[in-house]
């Protein structure tokens, strides 16, 4: 029931694009911008590639991230993630997180699911190239940052709801809470920035969860 709501929502979002070209992927634009292709066979017989372009910082007229939709470079649509967009054989589907992409697939109408493939020049296509020539240095890459989440989880998250619980109203109303973990402020700091370079690791590669990659206190759509 709820996911069929979020779905529907999620197509409402979607507006019809004004025609513009792609802009081809800048140098300088890799941790601000993600760009992905599929390539569909349509009823022409014909295959014509699609492509998802989100600026991860917010467009530059009003800071509202969107993802728009491209069929041969030509701009097809738009909507603010999470989106999804109506193509032939199924749907596009566009998350974001607070790291960058957390969803970028492709599910046909027969719910078979597949990830879109990223533009060469972007960093998730330089990721997705390090994992293609060198997959053992790849895995390891992704257990480290999951270990570094976990770690950051375990340790993090007790001290947050300790300085949270010492809030007069939620003492009063639920009680205090102590921290079994007190680190001091350099490694907490080393910590959050390890714990973002993870999740930043991670969607590169469009990998997401709830609880690892910050949903719990960012919330979810």
């Amino acid at each position: 029931m709820f996911a069929d709501w979020n779905d529907r929502r999620a197509a409402r979002r979607v507006k019809p694009g004004d025609g513009h070209a792609l802009q081809r992927f800048r140098w300088w634009q890799p941790f601000s911008r993600s760009l992905l292709h599929i390539s569909l066979l349509e009823q022409d017989g014909q295959r014509h590639t699609w492509s998802v372009d989100v600026r991860l910082g917010g467009d530059s007229s009003d800071g509202e991230v969107r993802a728009r939709l491209y069929r041969d470079g030509v701009h097809h649509a738009v909507a603010r993630p999470p989106a999804a967009f109506p193509v032939p054989g199924g749907a596009i589907e566009v998350a974001t997180s607070g790291y960058g992409l957390r969803r970028g697939h492709f599910v046909g109408d027969d719910g078979v699911e597949r990830q879109l493939t990223p533009d060469p020049a972007s960093a998730e296509g330089r990721r997705a190239r390090l994992e293609r020539r060198h997959p053992l240095l790849s895995r390891g890459i992704g257990l480290v940052s999951v270990a570094v989440l976990l770690v950051a989880l375990v340790l993090g998250v007790p001290q947050i709801v300790e300085e949270v619980s010492r809030i007069p109203p939620v003492a009063e109303n639920l009680g205090s809470f102590t921290s079994p973990f007190h680190l001091s402020v350099g490694s907490n700091i080393a910590l959050t920035v390890g714990a973002l370079v993870a999740s930043t690791e991670r969607a590169l590669r469009l990998r997401y969860h709830w609880l690892l990659d910050g949903g719990l206190f960012d919330g979810e759509e």
